[in-house]
């Protein structure tokens, strides 16, 4: 059984494999309509906060592979303190899905979550990381310009759930990172930590100019996370140098690409002009979701 929960648990052969088929299941969603390897298959959606891209590019992932789905919202159900624990939800669920894809408040709950589970997980956010929105930004960037292998990635933000996983990425797919990011908004510590252990080429700075200064690639994401415990107005103010604009944007190669893994908050992250601008490919990540989504199941059902 092979669980999706983090890319530094994960082979870098495998995850090559996973972005590989990616891009074959797309060309297959183009030029064929009887491609069903999932039918009768069964993934479970659970929910702990809200969703939009990860909802739906898995619907359409499982449905295109010929596959059902089930969604539990905690609300409407025990799971999540309606009187039944972790441990019984999961024994429960093992039996009536093939897979499980979950969304979750904390980290630390999705886990406990999976050791009881005997199917196969995905993690479809936690506070801890995103994996599955970094699979997508790969297979981006390599549809558009190649191996994305000793090609730099600025990341301008906060150090949040989103740049734990890029971080794991920049190890795994062998990539130099650059994150810029106020003190207070540092990413993890401990990932960083691992990061550097493995050799990475990672540089950890408070200057975004610098971050950018001839990147391939600038990704980006909101300042205020869903569940973020801080003083909103105080935080905005102090990730404010850190918008990527047009001037951020002439940084970097003249080829270079903008990503950001939506929502948008525009006019504090990201300006209109970048948002909407030619080096944008934030609607073709959306969409590499689908076919990131359908490798990453296969995957986990061998």
């Amino acid at each position: 059984m092979k669980n999706f929960i983090n890319l530094s648990d994960i082979n870098k052969k495998e995850l090559r494999k996973i972005i590989d088929h990616a891009k074959i299941y797309k060309k297959k969603i183009l030029t064929s309509k009887s491609y069903y390897p999932l039918k009768g298959k069964v993934l479970i959606m659970i929910f702990e906060k809200p969703s939009t891209r990860t909802r739906i590019s898995f619907e359409l992932a499982m449905k295109q592979l010929g596959g059902e789905l089930l969604i539990l919202n905690p609300k409407d159900s025990h799971y999540g303190g309606g009187g039944e624990s972790i441990h019984d939800t999961a024994k429960v669920l093992s039996q009536y899905g093939d897979i499980v894809m979950m969304r979750a408040n904390k980290h630390e709950n999705f886990l406990k979550f999976s050791k009881n589970l005997d199917i196969p997980i995905i993690n479809g956010l936690t506070d801890l990381s995103h994996p599955c929105q970094i699979m997508s930004d790969i297979m981006t960037f390599e549809e558009l310009k190649g191996p994305i292998s000793n090609k730099k990635i600025a990341w301008l933000g906060d150090g949040n759930n989103v740049a734990f996983s890029l971080i794991e990425a920049s190890v795994q797919f062998n990539f130099e990172l650059a994150i810029a990011s106020p003190k207070k908004f540092k990413p993890d510590k401990k990932i960083i930590a691992w990061a550097k252990n493995k050799k990475a080429k990672i540089l950890i700075t408070k200057d975004p100019e610098e971050a950018v200064n001839l990147a391939d690639c600038i990704m980006t994401d909101k300042w205020i996370s869903m569940g973020d415990k801080v003083n909103k107005k105080k935080k905005k103010k102090i990730l404010k140098p850190y918008q990527v604009n047009k001037k951020i944007m002439k940084l970097a190669k003249k080829d270079a690409i903008f990503m950001h893994c939506l929502p948008a908050s525009r006019g504090e992250e990201v300006t209109n002009d970048v948002m909407d601008g030619k080096q944008s490919v934030v609607w073709l990540g959306a969409l590499n979701r689908i076919h990131v989504q359908k490798s990453i199941i296969q995957w986990c059902l061998k």
